[in-house]
């Protein structure tokens, strides 16, 4: 991967020279506008080099459909805007490219409302447990008010959401040792979860034992016994092959995740607006594609883990809430929510607490 030196030499490609007074002249005009190098480098040469970081795997319908937006885009915009899919963590853990896209380092990341939760708590009020029980539930929802409320969030961190929201599916708990038929069967299990507040607090308030692992490193730890099991929608564990570290899978949709492309507000501020029109309406369209693979190929994938050992089983996910209700986690969250965001998930998921 090329080393990146500065903001004006890895996002925009700048015309040739022809002579001293052209230097100068491009000189005084970078030195004239250095707060906003976006507008000098459209000036200089009108095409722009964009990064998006994600974490999931190639397979993955999420960067599948990233991939298939920006060869879309290249093309439609005639070339002017190349954006390039580092996936699989190629530039870091979802915490660190958070970090360097909030400073414009990285252009994008894709990742789970959980982790910009960490920033903007908001951010993860579509993941309150058992808050959904059904997609038509869940797209309203997230197509709609509290979807809006969501996306407004983020302004107030320098970020901007770009494109509908991405299905990253119910998530179901898988472990090495048993099935789970309980929350009893929880008790003391090590879990890993992401590094989320939220998601370890879902965990201690079914008092299990929750670790923090990076995805790219969960296979391993599940491996040698560092965690005991974990929690993700299906195709992440197909496309991660913890099928073959893990024996139990258990459903339990006790959330439901979106993944969302965010951009530093400052890069996508430097674009032409016709190529932010055109970037959105394009990633708008391989979001609603994103969702129908996300679902066919959920809909395959017990069959296939079945295939390679996996055993399967269902619960019911009131006893589950029943134990968070008791545990105080809905009342602690809905104070740190606070009452407009709460008001506005409970238009969908009734009431939770």
């Amino acid at each position: 991967m090329k080393t990146k030196t500065s903001f004006v030499s890895s996002h925009f490609s700048a015309p040739p020279m022809t002579g001293r007074r052209d230097i100068l002249k491009q000189l005084a005009s970078v030195a004239a506008t250095a707060l906003v190098p976006g507008a000098v480098m459209a000036q200089a040469a009108g095409k722009f080099n964009l990064k998006i970081a994600i974490s999931l795997p190639d397979s993955h319908p999420t960067p599948v459909a990233l991939k298939a937006a920006c060869a879309e885009i290249l093309k439609e915009s005639g070339g002017r805007l190349t954006i390039e899919v580092y996936s699989n963590g190629q530039l870091g853990s979802d915490t660190d490219t958070l970090s360097q896209v909030r400073s414009g380092a990285i252009d994008f990341i894709c990742t789970a409302g959980q982790i910009y939760a960490n920033l903007i708590p908001a951010a993860g009020l579509s993941s309150m447990p058992f808050a959904f029980s059904d997609y038509p539930t869940v797209w309203k929802a997230m197509d709609g008010d509290l979807g809006n409320y969501i996306r407004g969030t983020f302004d107030k961190a320098n970020l901007v959401p770009v494109g509908k929201f991405y299905d990253h599916g119910f998530r179901q708990i898988t472990n090495s040792s048993k099935p789970i038929t309980s929350p009893k069967d929880l008790v003391g299990m090590k879990i890993r979860v992401p590094a989320t507040a939220f998601q370890t607090s879902l965990f201690k308030g079914l008092e299990a034992s929750p670790t923090t692992v990076p995805i790219g490193e969960l296979y391993t730890a599940l491996q040698t016994k560092v965690v005991d099991g974990q929690e993700n929608a299906l195709p992440t564990i197909d496309s991660a092959k913890l099928y073959e570290v893990q024996k139990f899978l258990t459903y339990t949709s006790h959330t439901w995740e979106y993944f969302a492309l965010i951009g530093n507000k400052r890069n996508w501020a430097a674009l032409p607006e016709d190529l932010r029109t055109l970037a959105t309406r394009v990633f708008d369209a391989n979001a609603l594609k994103q969702r129908a693979a996300h679902d066919a190929l959920t809909g395959t994938l017990e069959t296939k883990l079945k295939g390679a050992g996996m055993q399967f089983n269902k619960v019911e996910g009131k006893p589950f809430r029943d134990t968070l209700v008791r545990t105080g986690f809905y009342t602690d969250w809905q104070k740190k929510f606070g009452p407009e965001g709460w008001t506005i998930l409970e238009k969908y998921s009734g009431k939770l607490a």
